[in-house]
Formats: structure tokens, sequence, C-alpha cells
């Protein structure tokens, strides 16, 4: 009787770290796993030699499942607004961590700056936030800046294998 109840428990030990195994992988990120449409808000503010001035953004963009990203937005500098156009990269990490650079170009194709985030994915990979780590002008410097990001996906990837 000892033998059957040590193989039970054994044996139910066993069956749930296999579960364990099997759940964290259902939940792992991946590019593949968060492409598709996604709309997003960046808020904060650009240090410029002048002083502080205030950034926002509103926008869409798509990722595909290499990692690619191509976008627009709407977005204010110090009150001047712009429409942009985005183009980029993003690295998903299994732990639902990540990576983005982004080159923002003007509607004629002029590149305004490319900027890196810290990324994380959040609520199932439905919804992210970012911060800006990096953001660089066209002649090479470097602006300092405080600017966080939230996104959402527009619609969920029906049919589309985890």
């Amino acid at each position: 009787m000892k033998g059957q109840t040590l193989f039970a428990v054994l044996g139910t030990v066993l069956l749930l770290d296999v579960a364990a195994a099997v759940s964290a992988q259902d939940h792992a990120c991946s590019a593949s796993r968060v492409r598709g449409a996604w709309g997003y808000t960046k808020t904060g503010t650009l240090i410029l030699p002048t002083g502080a001035v205030p950034f926002a953004s509103v926008g869409r963009f798509s990722l595909d499942a290499d990692g690619s990203l191509s976008g627009t937005n709407d977005g204010s500098v110090g009150g001047h607004v712009s429409k942009d156009v985005l183009l980029g990269t993003v690295e998903v990490k299994p732990d639902c961590t990540g990576t983005m650079t982004v080159e923002v170009y003007d509607e004629s194709g002029n590149l305004l700056r490319t900027l890196a985030m810290g990324l994380v994915f959040v609520d199932d990979a439905r919804e992210a936030r970012g911060i800006v780590t990096s953001l660089v002008l066209p002649n090479g410097a470097s602006l300092p800046s405080v600017i966080t990001a939230d996104a959402r996906r527009l619609a969920r990837n029906r049919g589309i294998r985890r």
C-alpha cells in the first residue's frame, strides 16, 4: 500500500510539472504571437537645449511574424502637429519583454528621428507598455527624453496557432 501511495504521489507531481511546462509554453511570447494590428499612444517630454518640450502621439502599426513594423501616427512636439510614417523592427523574447527600433519619417519620406524602446507585453500579449530608451535625430544628435507608450491590439488574431 505504501508503494502504491508513493507511486501515486510521484505520478501526480510529474503530471503537475508537465502541465506547468505546457502552460508556460502556451504563454511564451514571440514575434509571431504578437503579430497583427496595434493602436497606441505615446506621451512625455523631450529635453531640448532650450528646455523641456511636451511630446504626444497617437497611431497604429502592424507587426509581421518576422518582427517587421510599419504604421502611421499623428504626433505633437511642443504643439507642432505632424503626420508621420513609421518603419522598424521588434524583437520579442519568450518572457514577453522586448525591444523596438523605429524610424519616423514625414509624409515626404524625410527621416525625422530614430527611436529605440524597451517593451513588455501584458494581458496575454493583448497589450504592450514601453519606454523610449534612445531618440536620435538624422544629424546624429541624441535627445534625452522621458516618453512612455501604451499599445493595444486592434483585433485578436483568430485562427493563428500560438
